[in-house]
């Protein structure tokens, strides 16, 4: 697979670009909007309470009442609240029906709320940051805080509890792998822990292994296992991904959208590989990012960048020795590690509408 610069962009103007520049600072307010409503609680209050004047939001979520009222007449000029009443104080917003699933649902495919959380996380720390692009150093997950791994966490999480069992189920040799009485499954790499419990909720006879580097997640992962109530089937460990497991212990092993930030991709492959049985399938999930470098390209390529420019790359980059590989891992890079992880070649599973992701299976 070749990376090749195909298509020309159009030569915008000046006055067209400066457009382009405004609609991208709206949108950044925006969002950053959406960020003080998601974690000061307001959207949540004014799901479940109906209309609200400022006053009544402010009381009702231990907030400031002249900054709810400010954040309250952003949203609606924006258009994403409802607005009615001509008094600034006795005005009541109203949270619609539609934007209510996708700020306040956490089971909603739809959820776009932790996206606001991702971002403010991010560029919370600029110097940082700009020191990296500087001197090929990085910001690593755990510079980033508690609050980004989450929400990276929740931003999966609708995927995992909804999709992910009708991906397994409906890939048959997968499902043969995990359907096995007293089946073992390693995960590498696991977050929040939400691909482990959903895999362990749709096969009630096996266990699940999940390996991590960053103990904040763990501790995370283990907390939502014990909500789920599968921490008898699913256990969460802290260690390298190169030092995973038993040798040829496991008859399923998963990466999750997690190897593109990996320093060392090939050393935690080769773990994978030597983890499964015989003839267990090594799967993993990444972006579904194009097969070849395009310019212009479409949104996911756009978006997909624009993560590894504020987290996947930096955080890559934070471990000497890096393979720097950032969000963009196109197919063919995927297949450059796995053959020098021991593996003879890989395939993309039929596993369609599946978001922004794409399956590989690795052959040995």
């Amino acid at each position: 697979m070749s990376t090749t610069v195909v298509g020309k962009p159009k030569a915008l103007t000046a006055e067209e670009f400066a457009e382009r520049m405004l609609g991208s600072v709206l949108g950044f307010m925006e969002v950053f909007g959406v960020y003080l409503g998601d974690r000061l609680g307001w959207y949540a209050a004014l799901r479940a309470q109906g209309p609200m004047t400022s006053t009544e939001l402010a009381a009702a979520t231990g907030t400031h009442e002249r900054y709810a009222r400010e954040w309250l007449e952003q949203q609606a000029v924006s258009g994403i609240l409802l607005a009615e009443g001509a008094d600034a104080w006795g005005r009541r917003f109203t949270l619609p029906e539609a934007v209510a699933e996708v700020l306040t649902d956490e089971s909603s495919l739809a959820f776009m709320a932790p996206a606001g959380r991702m971002l403010v996380a991010a560029c919370a720390n600029p110097s940082a940051l700009l020191d990296a692009y500087r001197t090929g150093g990085g910001v690593s997950w755990e510079q980033l805080g508690l609050a980004a791994g989450e929400a990276q966490a929740a931003m999966n999480r609708p995927w995992f509890e909804q999709r992910l069992p009708a991906a397994l189920q409906g890939t048959p040799h997968l499902d043969r792998a995990l359907s096995g009485r007293g089946a073992r499954v390693a995960e590498v790499g696991f977050g929040g822990g939400w691909a482990s419990i959903s895999i362990a909720r749709t096969y009630p006879g096996l266990r699940v292994d999940g390996f991590e580097v960053d103990a904040a997640s763990v501790e995370m992962a283990t907390r939502n296992a014990e909500a789920a109530g599968v921490t008898d089937r699913v256990s969460f460990h802290l260690v390298g991904g190169a030092e995973i497991g038993e040798q040829a212990a496991y008859d399923a092993v998963f990466a999750f959208e997690c190897v593109h930030d990996m320093p060392h991709p090939v050393e935690v492959l080769a773990a994978m590989r030597r983890a499964a049985r015989p003839g267990a399938p090594v799967v993993v999930m990444d972006e579904a990012v194009k097969e070849t470098f395009t310019a212009p390209g479409d949104e996911l390529e756009r978006m997909m960048y624009g993560f590894s420019l504020a987290v996947c790359l930096p955080d890559g980059m934070s471990s000497p020795g890096s393979s720097g590989t950032g969000t963009v891992m196109r197919p063919s890079v995927l297949e450059g590690y796995a053959r020098r992880a021991g593996y003879d070649h890989l395939d993309v599973l039929p596993i369609e509408d599946f978001g922004f992701f794409r399956f590989y299976q690795l052959h040995q």
